[in-house]
């Protein structure tokens, strides 16, 4: 306790000295407006509940610019489309890097990903390598045949279910489907055959991970704050889930390695970064390396998993509770392909157009990531007239921005009809819909996490019809949102699979 309380004595001293040096700077610069501050604590009080949800709310009373203080770090949330525009747009440049956090450094292997890594030459060279190597159109295209093999598992897997007419817990379902896809075109490791990981490890390692990336670490917003981390077991909390992680992260690599391995007609993602590590020449100022390979590594599995697995289950959940839009979007999926198909394939998904809007309001409605991930400012700008200085954390709230009635006519209702003859999408020109982001930031998995979204779900409506378990009835299904990063639905979703013949 003495500890402690000397060490909030420090902050207080701190944080009266930052007062008396910044002020005269501060009182020059128009900020955004926020709820009041407490002493060395700042804004972290109001944090309370879902971020996005609390967020949304408190932008509701001080705008859609509105500055926050997380202990001793400046945050400004951006909750409107035009405020939106200004950071991913017109601003993209000056606030395009990352906040160093101490979760954020663990699983990025020291910022040698794509994803949490600050801008810079390094970064540059990676996201060229994500863009040209990994994630290309021609890379995506290569891997369709995964994609289409685990979807006929999954469609065999719930087939059975069918015949025993027995509740498949969706959730459960999807997440097994996408991480076999993930592993196999990612890691080039078959998940029902894995020596190393099984499917309940995976979704158990891939839970543990999401949730470490918005653990709190004191460090993360007070000087010195490692000292109450190391005391209240937050660094050890850390480091165990990363040791799991790296542990998987490592067989992958060494299973690569492996003296005589056979690399197949269309290599996974590892197996092109190590290839390109090799023939690197020794006079170019970036050098990849294994941590390199094992940031990407971290990030597909943490970014790719979880979010496709759940933007599905979200798209299920909203058409059991309407009826009338399941039942028009399988009529259309069952005219346009024919009802005698044995197999669905990527092609098919190019001749649909009621579908494609399900998506599109699912992305609107239940962002994976309702927060995108933050970014810094490496210069001041002005967002909507405020000032915001260097080194300040922006959070765009995607949520609050799909969720807006100025933008959304009944915005918290899913009714993908409003986007009949709008050229609004979600691939990043449109800030109004963001659920990837935009700008130099935007997820660069893009591409391959819609096919996996679309083709998970056209299977699940072509083949099924659904039921709910005995007992239950539409009313029983909620939409209590769960998570840490990625928000998915907290309750999973148990439905009866019925085949049609």
């Amino acid at each position: 306790m003495s500890i402690f309380l000397c060490f909030l004595w420090l902050l207080l001293l701190l944080l009266v000295t930052i007062i008396f040096t910044k002020k005269s700077q501060s009182t020059k610069l128009k900020l955004p407006p926020g709820p009041r501050k407490l002493p060395i604590i700042g804004n972290l009080h109001n944090l309370q509940g879902l971020p996005h949800r609390c967020l949304q709310n408190l932008s509701k009373t001080h705008g859609p610019v509105m500055q926050l203080q997380f202990g001793f770090i400046p945050v400004v949330i951006v909750s409107s489309n035009q405020a939106a525009e200004e950071v991913l747009k017109t601003h993209d440049l000056d606030c395009c890097s990352r906040p160093e956090t101490v979760a954020s450094r663990t699983i990025s292997y020291n910022f040698k990903d794509i994803g949490f890594a600050p801008y810079g030459e390094e970064w540059r060279a990676m996201r060229k390598l994500a863009v040209i190597e990994l994630f290309s159109l021609k890379k995506v295209n290569s891997f369709r045949y995964i994609r289409e093999e685990e979807n006929d598992m999954l469609v065999k897997k719930l087939s059975e279910a069918s015949q025993k007419q027995s509740p498949v817990n969706l959730k459960k379902a999807l997440f097994t489907l996408v991480a076999s896809i993930v592993c196999r075109l990612a890691f080039g490791e078959n998940l029902h055959e894995s020596e190393f990981i099984n499917e309940d490890g995976m979704e158990d390692l891939a839970s543990r991970s999401e949730k470490i990336q918005a653990k709190f670490c004191f460090s993360d917003f007070f000087p010195g704050g490692w000292i109450l981390d190391r005391i209240t077991g937050q660094s050890k909390s850390l480091n165990g889930i990363f040791e799991d992680l790296d542990r998987f992260f490592n067989r992958v690599l060494d299973d690569h390695l492996k003296p005589g391995r056979r690399v197949l007609e269309s290599p996974d993602v590892v197996d092109v970064m190590i290839d390109m590590m090799n023939k690197q020449s020794q006079d170019g100022s970036f050098k990849l390396t294994t941590d390199h390979i094992k940031g990407v590594i971290s990030d597909i599995f943490l970014a790719g998993v979880n979010t496709s697995a759940t933007t599905i289950l979200w798209a299920m959940t909203e058409l059991m509770r309407s009826p009338r839009i399941m039942k028009k979007v399988q009529d259309e999926v069952r005219t346009v392909l024919g009802e005698n198909k044995e197999r669905i394939t990527e092609q098919d998904l190019n001749q649909l157009n009621y579908f494609k809007l399900v998506i599109k309001e699912t992305f609107r409605l239940h962002p994976a990531a309702p927060l995108l991930l933050p970014r810094e400012t490496m210069s001041q700008i002005k967002i909507q007239d405020y000032d915001i200085p260097e080194k300040t954390q922006i959070m765009i709230n995607v949520y609050a921005i799909a969720r807006d009635p100025d933008l959304w006519e009944n915005p918290d209702e899913f009714k993908p009809e409003r986007f009949d003859d709008s050229s609004v999408d979600y691939r990043g020109l449109n800030f109004e819909l963001l659920p990837f982001g935009s700008g130099r930031r935007i997820c660069p998995g893009m591409t391959m996490g819609i096919n996996m979204v679309e083709l998970g779900l056209l299977n699940l409506l072509y083949f099924f019809d659904w039921g709910l378990p005995e007992g239950t009835t539409m009313k029983d299904i909620d939409l209590e949102e769960d998570g840490a990063i990625i928000i998915g639905k907290k309750v999973s979703l148990e439905l009866v699979p019925i085949r049609r013949q």
